[in-house]
């Protein structure tokens, strides 16, 4: 399968030596997930798109600190560029910023989030068994970063992840759209900096405890092996079959 990552921000230069950026964060935790994918990355901020999405299988949106719903350029234009892929029912992948920004395209109220900063460890009500084999609904935990959220289901679309803080947590939309609030590509340490270099934002109670959910660990292995397996999903065919 050929894979395009729409990057939509980079790494603070004091983690980008650890973490490379976040597409490279995709591509190995795809890799773990077991997906033997080729990957190619697109800059979405510096107007990076491919000649003609044809040639890909999937499409995987990023995250990133922009807000979904903003005016900037850059954003006008990867909106259009997402409604057209989802006009064409090309399979997409979305990540928080990514999550919302699909939503919002769908028709979807996207806003900031009535409850505040959702940050560190979640844990939500799953109802996504049915997207991989193996795992069951109940409770699943992701690494969270977001202000905003998506505020009401796209039309259509399978509530997959909820909890109180964010009751729109993962959706998918036929056999075309996978999104999720929670960063799967995250791990523990990368969320500890973000939280140190945010601290001005978040106050440092809410930083302290966000900080101490990370030692619980999540299942962000787990939604990426359910991405993958909704990525291989042949259109159409009820047992799920895969194809490289």
């Amino acid at each position: 399968m050929k894979v395009c990552i729409l990057e939509n921000d980079d790494l603070h230069p004091a983690a980008a030596s650890t973490y490379q950026g976040y597409a490279a964060m995709f591509v190995r935790l795809f890799r773990a997930a077991g997906a033997n994918w080729e990957f190619e990355v697109f800059h979405t901020p510096t107007q990076q798109y491919p000649d003609s999405f044809a040639t890909y299988d999937v499409v995987v949106l990023t995250g990133s600190k922009a807000d979904a719903f903003s005016e900037q350029p850059w954003v006008v234009e990867l909106r259009k560029q997402v409604t057209a892929l989802l006009a064409q029912r090309k399979k997409l992948l979305g990540v928080c910023f990514g999550h919302q920004l699909i939503a919002l395209c769908l028709g979807a109220k996207v806003g900031r989030s009535p409850n505040g900063w959702g940050v560190g460890r979640m844990v939500y009500d799953w109802r996504g068994s049915a997207l991989a084999k193996g795992w069951q609904d109940g409770p699943l935990s992701m690494l969270v970063s977001h202000q905003d959220q998506v505020l009401e289901l796209p039309a259509g679309a399978q509530l997959l992840a909820s909890n109180a803080h964010c009751p729109i947590a993962a959706y998918a939309v036929g056999e075309h759209v996978f999104c999720v609030q929670g960063h799967p590509e995250f791990v523990e340490d990368y969320s500890a900096f973000l939280l140190a270099q945010r601290k001005h934002l978040l106050g440092e109670d809410l930083v302290a405890r966000a900080t101490d959910s990370l030692q619980h660990g999540h299942d962000g292995l787990q939604v990426a092996q359910m991405m993958v397996a909704f990525a291989q999903r042949v259109p159409g065919c009820a047992s799920n079959s895969e194809r490289p």
